[in-house]
């Protein structure tokens, strides 16, 4: 299973939400790019970057910042956060991203998504931001009348093939992972799962990996010191 160390951006700073509450925000670190190069410095491989106020603003707001964050790290980069069209797209993997993340475009644009998915196929990948079991769009402040359940065989049927779920609950909450969420998940979706959301311990990354998950994302953990970022690389291994 891969780990992705995540870097959440606003201000320039890399940030952290509490269930993805913009008003209750904690600033980590001013120097984003110093975040980068320890993540590579561990081992890692993979990284998650989201553009917080691009996700807010409907297209990306950071992308000079994230371009030197993607240098730094020098590994298999995927971003969010804002990307609408298929202009805010390309300009994302001219930047040096991998894969490009797609959500609220996927549920409030599906020409878009229907081109961005024949366009570039595996650099695409989707991001259903769950609350209360519903998908939430718009950085996360508008709930859908749309399941999760529901919106993965949509997904499916359209030939995704990587999904990021985050259950917006435990994002920041340190409270552990939704297992139970992404044993169904993993049970109906026959593409990469990535679980995004409260990954709290390494018993979470041992139990997520035992559920077949092709990788988790690490943010408040790594950054509070609760998980050392080389030993959950080698669990997720």
């Amino acid at each position: 299973m891969i780990l992705y160390p995540a870097i959440d951006l606003y201000d320039g700073k890399a940030v952290r939400l509490f269930r993805g509450d913009y008003n209750q925000m904690t600033v980590y670190s001013p120097h984003p790019e110093a975040l980068a190069e320890a993540f590579r410095a561990a081992g890692a491989t993979h990284m998650h970057l989201v553009d917080l106020e691009g996700a807010k603003a409907g297209s990306p707001q950071n992308l000079p910042l994230m371009q030197r964050l993607i240098k730094a790290f020098g590994g298999f980069t995927q971003i969010g956060g804002g990307i609408r069209s298929m202009a805010s797209l390309e300009t994302c993997l001219e930047a040096g991203a991998d894969r490009v993340i797609l959500g609220t475009a996927a549920v409030t644009d599906r020409a878009f998504l229907r081109e961005a998915l024949h366009a570039f196929r595996e650099k695409i990948a989707l991001g259903m931001d769950l609350r209360e079991g519903f998908v939430a769009i718009r950085g996360w402040q508008e709930k859908t009348p749309i399941s999760g359940e529901a919106f993965l065989r949509q997904m499916e049927d359209l030939g995704v093939k990587t999904l990021i779920c985050t259950d917006i609950s435990k994002d920041g909450a340190m409270s552990g992972t939704n297992r139970a969420l992404y044993a169904r998940l993993a049970q109906s979706f026959s593409g990469d799962l990535i679980a995004s959301g409260g990954v709290s311990t390494l018993l979470d990354i041992a139990a997520l990996k035992e559920l077949g998950l092709s990788g988790a994302i690490v943010g408040k953990a790594y950054y509070s010191g609760a998980i050392n970022l080389k030993e959950a690389l080698e669990v997720g291994r």
